[in-house]
């Protein structure tokens, strides 16, 4: 069974990075006029939102590699958590938007369901990073560079 849970492991670290890399990164790329017109709602200048489109491909390539290799997976996973709360924070705010309904078509609510994934994928990178147990976040403090060694065939677990 050992292949296969490697496979699983992979599997699950794909499925939580295939948002960011490829898909966000490359529309991104394909789509940069109209990104930065997107990042300008949350930046002061055009040529901050330009900075901020570029931070973000370096979040969204690099740390979704890092998550995928288990190289520093678990400061990469805080990190890509951080920038989902974030993004959600900043241009998820259904709260502003003004025909927010329960029932019936509604921007509003379209908006809330986005914010609520933004969220909810920020929590699935807190749980790699710290794993499933109660000690995982002082072991994250403790060693936040550290490997969680996600693809050992061992009992052996990140510092």
């Amino acid at each position: 069974m050992g292949i296969i849970g490697v496979f699983a492991a992979f599997a699950a670290r794909a499925l939580l990075v295939t948002l960011f890399l490829p898909f966000s990164a490359l529309d991104k790329i394909l789509n940069f006029r109209q990104a930065v017109e997107q990042a300008l709602e949350g930046a002061p200048s055009r040529s901050f939102a330009t900075a901020l489109i570029f931070a973000a491909l370096g979040v969204e390539v690099f740390m979704s590699i890092a998550v995928l290799t288990g190289i520093a997976d678990r400061i990469a996973a805080v990190i890509l958590a951080t920038y989902c709360v974030v993004t959600a924070l900043l241009w998820k705010q259904f709260w502003k938007t003004q025909d927010f309904r329960l029932r019936g078509p509604s921007r509003g609510r379209e908006v809330f369901w986005d914010f609520l994934k933004n969220l909810a994928v920020g929590g699935g990178f807190l749980a790699l990073a710290f794993g499933a147990s109660a000690n995982g976040f002082e072991r994250f403090l403790a060693h936040p560079l550290a490997s969680s060694h996600p693809y050992s065939l061992s009992d052996k677990r990140g510092a």
